[in-house]
């Protein structure tokens, strides 16, 4: 089977939990080959493009152009009643992004890497063959990795677990615009507008975007009122009314933790298609570059030296998420607005915003 192999690894998705996969794979030596269904990975974004500070540093995300990120130094949060505290933690920070351009900077690393990139095209079923995989319009592999999202169909082709618990969010982008308070990222915290979740708005380097989601469920009719949003806070945020909207994104975010089971004998889950999403922020860049540079390297590590069952080492590398998922239930669940309200600005409020949104004990607070 390895000689007729005629990719070593076929990545299916060219988002950042497939780039990192393959990248790994590839650095190593390996013969990888990434499908993506759009003709221009920056088209049809699902993503806000935000990128932590451990993604921006301990990852290949550090070579992102300068020219398309913008540093964002804290948080601004908002109770429902639109009292506000400013959060920070010293030397930490975010990077808003100019999210298309970086979909194509990235596709254009995986080529520059050697990776074969094939645009256009969808993955539509696989047969296993020989040990590997026959894909469909493709060709034979010996490892199939699906990165393609949280209705993953390679996830439905290998018989993997299937993410069931979603976040639905929708995202307004606003060309030239820019916010009073540029150097923040405000939240929004609205039970009627975004139950289960938040609402928010940053500056990216293109101009303003500002996204609205709720907790997905069958009896949840409609799409978040992003609208309704932006007449209630878009005064304060400083976006004049007058402005349109110059693009819009929207979407499924998995929020019930990693899927089991997430890897079989030749074929891995990762990203969102594994479920590796934050059940409470719904942040996944860093956890999915991690996520997917552990499961490349650990195919390249079995089938070159003959290392540990690559698939073990996915379920291994996930993130297990126990008390994010425990406030997802919270959240779920128990969330009133007049707990924000009355606890605005409070240390016990604080210390709980400082942990979610600089994943660390609090180290200066504005």
């Amino acid at each position: 089977m390895g000689a007729a192999a005629q990719w070593d690894v076929v990545v299916v998705g060219a988002s950042f939990a497939g780039a990192a996969c393959a990248l790994a794979a590839r650095r190593a030596g390996l013969r990888v080959c990434v499908l993506e269904r759009k003709r221009d990975p920056g088209i049809r974004l699902h993503t806000t493009g935000i990128i932590v500070r451990e993604a921006a540093e301990g990852t290949a995300l550090a070579r992102i152009p300068a020219s398309l990120v913008r540093r964002i130094d804290g948080v601004r949060l908002y109770a429902p009643g639109l009292r506000s505290m400013a959060l920070q933690r010293r030397d930490y920070y975010f990077l808003a992004t100019d999210t298309p351009a970086v979909m194509r900077w990235l596709a254009g690393e995986l080529e520059r890497a050697g990776i074969e990139l094939r645009l256009m095209q969808s993955f539509t079923d696989a047969q296993r063959a020989g040990g590997g995989w026959q894909v469909a319009g493709l060709g034979r592999c010996r490892w199939l990795v699906g990165a393609d999202g949280a209705k993953s169909r390679v996830a439905m082709r290998a018989g993997l677990g299937r993410v069931r618990d979603f976040l639905y969010g929708v995202e307004h982008e606003f060309d030239g615009a820019t916010l009073a308070e540029p150097d923040r990222l405000h939240c929004f915290i609205d039970r009627r507008l975004a139950p289960g979740y938040i609402g928010w708005a940053a500056q990216n380097p293109r101009g303003v975007q500002l996204g609205l989601a709720f907790r997905h469920r069958d009896d949840r009719a409609g799409v978040p009122d992003i609208d309704a949003l932006r007449r209630r806070v878009g005064e304060r945020l400083g976006l004049d009314p007058g402005t349109a909207a110059t693009a819009t994104r929207a979407g499924l975010i998995p929020c019930g933790g990693p899927v089991r089971p997430l890897a079989a004998p030749g074929v891995i889950l990762t990203g969102d298609a594994a479920g590796i999403v934050s059940p409470v922020t719904a942040g996944g860049i860093h956890s999915a570059w991690r996520h997917g540079e552990a499961v490349g390297a650990a195919i390249a590590a079995h089938l070159l030296d003959g290392g540990p069952d690559p698939a073990a080492v996915a379920a291994r590398a996930a993130p297990r998420f126990r008390s994010k998922r425990v406030l997802r239930w919270a959240f779920d669940h128990l969330q009133r607005d007049w707990p924000f309200d009355a606890l605005l600005g409070t240390p016990p409020l604080r210390w709980a915003a400082q942990r979610i949104y600089f994943h660390a004990r609090p180290g200066g607070a504005a």
